[in-house]
């Protein structure tokens, strides 16, 4: 039977969506406020427009970005770098930088940045619990996901976290998530989820550095 609830979820698994990178940081730096508030600044410089996709690679850029320093912290625990209690330390700054309100007058802006920070909660809960306790073994990514899909009709959505949470554990240990997996969902939590999910598996395939100027 499947449990929705993770080490890292009995912490705080839930982030309301409403409530809810110059680039060289020291060597044991994953990541800084000053790098979160660099792509802030720029997005409150870009003009964003959600029917011109190039305008708004930004957010794409920015959420990979913080998903990579998270790739990094697991991968520096994975090859024994960095102990249990400093991996999870590292994962823990990341988040409270990210999920730190910006301040933004546009409404519509913070509401993109707003989107980006959920899409980011469940690659941090992923990475604390794969550090907890490793990969989730009561089901494949596509089971969890699906479980997740059926909480959030419920309204369950501490356990629809819980769900795509351990559906990430099974990603970063090499599990992959199904093409255009969401796209016949509503827009919701879980779609965002699922966009962090698909930022956490592209980081921990190529984790490399995103710049702030790549327009790529």
């Amino acid at each position: 039977m499947l449990c929705a609830t993770t080490d890292a979820a009995e912490r705080k698994v839930f982030q309301s969506p409403n409530v809810l990178s110059h680039m060289s940081n020291p060597p044991t730096e994953f990541y800084s406020a000053e790098r979160w508030q660099n792509w802030i600044d720029r997005i409150a410089d870009e003009e964003l427009d959600p029917e011109d996709e190039d305008s708004m690679r930004v957010l794409d850029l920015m959420q990979d970005d913080a998903a990579i320093a998270v790739a990094k912290v697991v991968a520096a625990y994975d090859d024994g770098d960095i102990d249990e209690e400093e991996a999870l330390g590292k994962i823990g700054e990341i988040h409270e930088i990210v999920l730190d309100e910006p301040d933004f007058d546009d409404e519509e802006k913070l509401f993109f940045v707003n989107s980006v920070q959920t899409s980011l909660v469940v690659v941090f809960y992923a990475a604390e619990e794969y550090v907890h306790s490793g990969p989730a073994q009561d089901a494949s990514v596509e089971e969890y996901v699906q479980a997740a899909v059926d909480a959030e009709t419920q309204d369950e959505m501490e356990a629809a976290l819980g769900y795509l949470a351990q559906a990430g554990t099974r990603i970063i240990d090499g599990g992959e998530l199904t093409p255009n997996v969401g796209d016949d969902l509503e827009f919701g939590p879980v779609t965002d989820w699922l966009n962090g999910l698909a930022s956490l598996q592209s980081a921990m395939e190529d984790p490399e550095v995103v710049e702030e100027d790549d327009e790529d």
